[in-house]
Protein backbone atom coordinates (compact mmCIF):
# COMPACT_ATOMS: atom_id res chain seq x y z
CA UNK A 1 0.00 0.00 0.00
CA UNK A 2 1.25 3.44 -0.88
CA UNK A 3 1.29 5.94 1.95
CA UNK A 4 2.23 9.57 1.55
CA UNK A 5 3.27 12.06 4.19
CA UNK A 6 0.57 14.68 4.52
CA UNK A 7 1.15 18.37 4.96
CA UNK A 8 -0.66 19.97 7.89
CA UNK A 9 -1.83 22.93 5.79
CA UNK A 10 -5.42 22.75 4.59
CA UNK A 11 -6.67 24.63 1.52
CA UNK A 12 -10.44 24.28 1.51
CA UNK A 13 -10.90 20.52 1.17
CA UNK A 14 -7.59 20.19 -0.66
CA UNK A 15 -5.10 19.37 2.07
CA UNK A 16 -1.87 19.61 0.14
CA UNK A 17 0.00 22.89 -0.17
CA UNK A 18 2.61 21.69 -2.65
CA UNK A 19 0.19 21.19 -5.56
CA UNK A 20 -2.27 23.88 -6.70
CA UNK A 21 -5.95 22.97 -6.69
CA UNK A 22 -6.19 23.60 -10.43
CA UNK A 23 -3.63 20.84 -10.98
CA UNK A 24 -5.76 18.50 -8.88
CA UNK A 25 -8.69 19.23 -11.19
CA UNK A 26 -6.50 18.45 -14.20
CA UNK A 27 -5.43 15.23 -12.52
CA UNK A 28 -9.05 14.16 -12.08
CA UNK A 29 -9.62 14.70 -15.79
CA UNK A 30 -6.60 12.52 -16.49
CA UNK A 31 -8.09 9.79 -14.32
CA UNK A 32 -11.15 9.80 -16.54
CA UNK A 33 -9.16 9.67 -19.78
CA UNK A 34 -6.86 6.89 -18.61
CA UNK A 35 -9.63 4.76 -17.14
CA UNK A 36 -11.91 5.16 -20.15
CA UNK A 37 -9.14 4.33 -22.61
CA UNK A 38 -8.31 1.24 -20.53
CA UNK A 39 -11.78 -0.10 -19.79
CA UNK A 40 -14.20 1.64 -22.12
CA UNK A 41 -17.86 2.36 -21.44
CA UNK A 42 -19.13 0.87 -18.20
CA UNK A 43 -22.84 0.83 -19.15
CA UNK A 44 -24.22 2.25 -15.95
CA UNK A 45 -27.01 2.06 -14.86
CA UNK A 46 -28.11 -1.42 -16.04
CA UNK A 47 -31.87 -1.14 -16.50
CA UNK A 48 -34.59 -1.19 -19.11
CA UNK A 49 -36.60 1.75 -17.73
CA UNK A 50 -36.16 4.86 -15.63
CA UNK A 51 -38.33 3.42 -12.91
CA UNK A 52 -36.18 0.31 -12.71
CA UNK A 53 -33.21 2.60 -11.99
CA UNK A 54 -35.15 4.36 -9.25
CA UNK A 55 -36.10 1.06 -7.63
CA UNK A 56 -32.50 -0.14 -7.94
CA UNK A 57 -31.23 3.03 -6.28
CA UNK A 58 -33.43 2.34 -3.28
CA UNK A 59 -32.70 -1.38 -3.11
CA UNK A 60 -28.92 -1.09 -3.40
CA UNK A 61 -28.69 0.71 -0.07
CA UNK A 62 -26.62 -1.40 2.35
CA UNK A 63 -26.40 -4.44 0.10
CA UNK A 64 -24.52 -5.91 -2.85
CA UNK A 65 -25.78 -5.40 -6.39
CA UNK A 66 -26.20 -9.15 -6.88
CA UNK A 67 -28.87 -9.09 -4.17
CA UNK A 68 -30.58 -6.16 -5.87
CA UNK A 69 -30.67 -8.07 -9.15
CA UNK A 70 -32.47 -10.97 -7.47
CA UNK A 71 -35.09 -8.60 -6.10
CA UNK A 72 -35.52 -6.91 -9.48
CA UNK A 73 -36.02 -10.29 -11.13
CA UNK A 74 -38.81 -10.98 -8.64
CA UNK A 75 -40.49 -7.63 -9.31
CA UNK A 76 -40.21 -8.08 -13.05
CA UNK A 77 -41.63 -11.59 -12.94
CA UNK A 78 -44.56 -10.33 -10.87
CA UNK A 79 -45.23 -7.56 -13.39
CA UNK A 80 -44.94 -4.76 -10.84
CA UNK A 81 -41.69 -3.04 -11.86
CA UNK A 82 -43.47 0.21 -12.67
CA UNK A 83 -45.10 3.16 -10.93
CA UNK A 84 -48.49 1.54 -11.43
CA UNK A 85 -47.22 -1.80 -10.19
CA UNK A 86 -45.72 -0.47 -6.95
CA UNK A 87 -48.81 1.69 -6.40
CA UNK A 88 -51.15 -1.28 -6.60
CA UNK A 89 -49.22 -4.07 -4.89
CA UNK A 90 -49.93 -4.89 -1.27
CA UNK A 91 -47.13 -3.87 1.06
CA UNK A 92 -46.69 -7.39 2.45
CA UNK A 93 -46.29 -8.86 -1.04
CA UNK A 94 -43.84 -6.14 -2.03
CA UNK A 95 -41.78 -6.98 1.02
CA UNK A 96 -41.63 -10.64 0.01
CA UNK A 97 -40.55 -9.80 -3.54
CA UNK A 98 -37.69 -7.53 -2.52
CA UNK A 99 -36.57 -9.63 0.45
CA UNK A 100 -33.24 -10.61 -1.26
CA UNK A 101 -32.11 -6.97 -1.12
CA UNK A 102 -32.16 -6.86 2.68
CA UNK A 103 -33.92 -4.35 4.94
CA UNK A 104 -36.92 -5.27 2.84
CA UNK A 105 -39.57 -3.82 5.16
CA UNK A 106 -37.92 -0.40 5.20
CA UNK A 107 -37.26 -0.44 1.47
CA UNK A 108 -40.81 -1.52 0.62
CA UNK A 109 -42.23 1.41 2.60
CA UNK A 110 -39.78 3.79 0.97
CA UNK A 111 -40.74 2.67 -2.52
CA UNK A 112 -44.39 3.18 -1.63
CA UNK A 113 -43.53 6.64 -0.29
CA UNK A 114 -41.77 7.59 -3.53
CA UNK A 115 -44.69 6.51 -5.69
CA UNK A 116 -47.17 8.31 -3.43
CA UNK A 117 -45.06 11.46 -3.75
CA UNK A 118 -44.96 11.27 -7.56
CA UNK A 119 -48.70 10.61 -7.62
CA UNK A 120 -49.46 13.59 -5.41
CA UNK A 121 -47.05 16.14 -6.86
CA UNK A 122 -46.72 15.02 -10.49
CA UNK A 123 -49.89 13.06 -11.20
CA UNK A 124 -47.88 9.85 -11.31
CA UNK A 125 -45.78 11.03 -14.26
CA UNK A 126 -42.01 10.51 -14.27
CA UNK A 127 -41.85 12.77 -17.33
CA UNK A 128 -43.26 15.65 -15.30
CA UNK A 129 -41.08 14.76 -12.33
CA UNK A 130 -37.80 14.72 -14.23
CA UNK A 131 -38.66 17.87 -16.21
CA UNK A 132 -38.21 19.95 -13.07
CA UNK A 133 -35.01 21.91 -12.32
CA UNK A 134 -32.25 19.80 -10.83
CA UNK A 135 -31.98 21.70 -7.54
CA UNK A 136 -35.74 21.51 -6.97
CA UNK A 137 -35.84 17.78 -7.63
CA UNK A 138 -32.82 17.12 -5.46
CA UNK A 139 -34.37 18.95 -2.53
CA UNK A 140 -37.64 17.06 -2.96
CA UNK A 141 -35.87 13.71 -3.10
CA UNK A 142 -33.79 14.47 -0.02
CA UNK A 143 -36.98 15.29 1.86
CA UNK A 144 -38.34 11.79 1.25
CA UNK A 145 -37.87 9.13 3.89
CA UNK A 146 -34.84 6.95 3.23
CA UNK A 147 -33.27 9.12 0.51
CA UNK A 148 -29.76 10.38 1.19
CA UNK A 149 -27.47 12.32 -1.17
CA UNK A 150 -26.06 9.24 -2.93
CA UNK A 151 -29.51 7.76 -3.62
CA UNK A 152 -30.92 11.12 -4.74
CA UNK A 153 -28.01 11.79 -7.09
CA UNK A 154 -28.15 8.26 -8.52
CA UNK A 155 -31.82 8.79 -9.39
CA UNK A 156 -31.14 12.24 -10.87
CA UNK A 157 -28.12 11.21 -12.93
CA UNK A 158 -29.02 7.75 -14.16
CA UNK A 159 -32.81 7.92 -14.40
CA UNK A 160 -33.31 11.62 -15.06
CA UNK A 161 -30.21 12.67 -17.03
CA UNK A 162 -29.57 15.53 -14.63
CA UNK A 163 -25.92 16.67 -14.42
CA UNK A 164 -24.97 15.62 -10.89
CA UNK A 165 -22.01 13.49 -9.85
CA UNK A 166 -22.65 10.52 -7.55
CA UNK A 167 -20.19 10.29 -4.66
CA UNK A 168 -19.77 6.88 -3.05
CA UNK A 169 -17.32 5.19 -0.69
CA UNK A 170 -15.08 4.16 -3.59
CA UNK A 171 -14.73 7.77 -4.74
CA UNK A 172 -13.81 8.93 -1.24
CA UNK A 173 -11.25 6.18 -0.75
CA UNK A 174 -9.53 6.55 -4.11
CA UNK A 175 -9.24 10.33 -4.01
CA UNK A 176 -8.02 10.30 -0.41
CA UNK A 177 -5.28 7.78 -1.19
CA UNK A 178 -4.23 9.88 -4.17
CA UNK A 179 -4.00 12.99 -2.01
CA UNK A 180 -6.82 14.71 -3.86
CA UNK A 181 -8.97 15.28 -0.77
CA UNK A 182 -9.73 13.97 2.69
CA UNK A 183 -11.88 10.84 2.90
CA UNK A 184 -13.97 12.44 5.65
CA UNK A 185 -14.80 15.48 3.46
CA UNK A 186 -18.45 16.47 3.33
CA UNK A 187 -20.45 14.83 0.50
CA UNK A 188 -21.51 18.16 -1.02
CA UNK A 189 -17.95 19.46 -1.13
CA UNK A 190 -16.76 16.34 -2.94
CA UNK A 191 -19.67 16.47 -5.38
CA UNK A 192 -19.08 20.11 -6.26
CA UNK A 193 -15.32 19.60 -6.71
CA UNK A 194 -15.85 16.57 -8.93
CA UNK A 195 -18.47 18.29 -11.04
CA UNK A 196 -16.34 21.39 -11.51
CA UNK A 197 -13.24 19.39 -12.43
CA UNK A 198 -15.01 17.21 -14.99
CA UNK A 199 -16.98 19.92 -16.85
CA UNK A 200 -14.25 20.55 -19.49
CA UNK A 201 -14.40 16.89 -20.57
CA UNK A 202 -17.86 17.47 -22.02
CA UNK A 203 -16.29 19.74 -24.63
CA UNK A 204 -13.74 17.19 -25.79
CA UNK A 205 -14.28 14.91 -28.76
CA UNK A 206 -16.90 12.23 -28.40
CA UNK A 207 -15.83 9.36 -26.21
CA UNK A 208 -14.49 6.50 -28.33
CA UNK A 209 -16.03 3.08 -28.57
CA UNK A 210 -14.90 0.33 -26.26
CA UNK A 211 -11.24 -0.46 -26.94
CA UNK A 212 -10.67 -3.63 -28.95
CA UNK A 213 -8.03 -4.83 -26.52
CA UNK A 214 -8.51 -5.54 -22.85
CA UNK A 215 -6.20 -5.90 -19.91
CA UNK A 216 -4.58 -9.31 -19.75
CA UNK A 217 -6.43 -9.95 -16.49
CA UNK A 218 -9.73 -9.39 -18.25
CA UNK A 219 -10.67 -6.65 -15.79
CA UNK A 220 -12.93 -4.05 -17.35
CA UNK A 221 -13.79 -1.90 -14.39
CA UNK A 222 -17.35 -2.27 -13.13
CA UNK A 223 -18.82 -2.90 -16.55
CA UNK A 224 -22.40 -4.11 -16.99
CA UNK A 225 -23.94 -5.58 -20.14
CA UNK A 226 -25.45 -2.86 -22.36
CA UNK A 227 -29.07 -2.10 -21.56
CA UNK A 228 -31.80 0.19 -22.87
CA UNK A 229 -30.98 2.83 -20.28
CA UNK A 230 -27.18 2.53 -20.38
CA UNK A 231 -27.11 3.01 -24.16
CA UNK A 232 -29.73 5.77 -24.34
CA UNK A 233 -28.73 9.19 -25.67
CA UNK A 234 -27.84 11.71 -22.97
CA UNK A 235 -26.13 15.12 -22.73
CA UNK A 236 -22.34 15.05 -22.94
CA UNK A 237 -21.74 16.23 -19.38
CA UNK A 238 -24.23 13.71 -17.98
CA UNK A 239 -22.38 10.99 -19.86
CA UNK A 240 -19.06 12.10 -18.38
CA UNK A 241 -20.44 12.01 -14.82
CA UNK A 242 -22.04 8.66 -15.60
CA UNK A 243 -18.83 7.08 -16.85
CA UNK A 244 -16.57 8.58 -14.20
CA UNK A 245 -18.68 7.15 -11.40
CA UNK A 246 -18.69 3.69 -12.97
CA UNK A 247 -14.96 3.82 -13.69
CA UNK A 248 -14.10 4.75 -10.11
CA UNK A 249 -16.29 1.91 -8.88
CA UNK A 250 -14.19 -0.38 -11.08
CA UNK A 251 -11.00 0.86 -9.46
CA UNK A 252 -12.49 0.38 -6.01
CA UNK A 253 -13.80 -3.12 -6.69
CA UNK A 254 -10.66 -4.51 -8.27
CA UNK A 255 -7.76 -2.54 -6.81
CA UNK A 256 -8.51 0.03 -4.12
CA UNK A 257 -9.95 -2.23 -1.44
CA UNK A 258 -10.94 -0.90 1.94
CA UNK A 259 -8.24 -2.74 3.88
CA UNK A 260 -6.05 -4.39 1.23
CA UNK A 261 -5.39 -2.10 -1.75
CA UNK A 262 -3.68 -3.77 -4.72
CA UNK A 263 -1.92 -0.89 -6.46
CA UNK A 264 0.09 -3.04 -8.89
CA UNK A 265 -1.78 -3.22 -12.17
CA UNK A 266 -4.20 -0.42 -11.32
CA UNK A 267 -4.53 2.08 -14.20
CA UNK A 268 -4.28 4.91 -11.66
CA UNK A 269 -1.10 3.67 -9.98
CA UNK A 270 1.03 6.15 -11.90
CA UNK A 271 -0.85 9.02 -10.24
CA UNK A 272 0.00 8.00 -6.68
CA UNK A 273 2.05 10.67 -4.92
CA UNK A 274 5.71 9.67 -5.01
CA UNK A 275 5.18 6.86 -7.52
CA UNK A 276 8.18 6.26 -9.80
Amino acid sequence: MHTAARDSVTLGIWEFSSVPRTDKANELRQYYRVLYQTWGAQHWWPAETRFEIIVGAYLTQNTAWTNVERALVNLRAAGVLSVKGIRGIALARLERLIRPSGYFRQKAKRLKTFVAFVDKEYDGSLDSFFSQPTDKLREELLNLNGVGPETADSILLYAGNHPVFVVDAYTRRILARHDILLEKTDYEEIRQRMQSALVPLANEQKTPQDPATQLESGVRGAVHPPSAMSTAARPALVQVYNEMHGLLVGVGKHYCGKSQPQCDGCPLQRFLPGFK
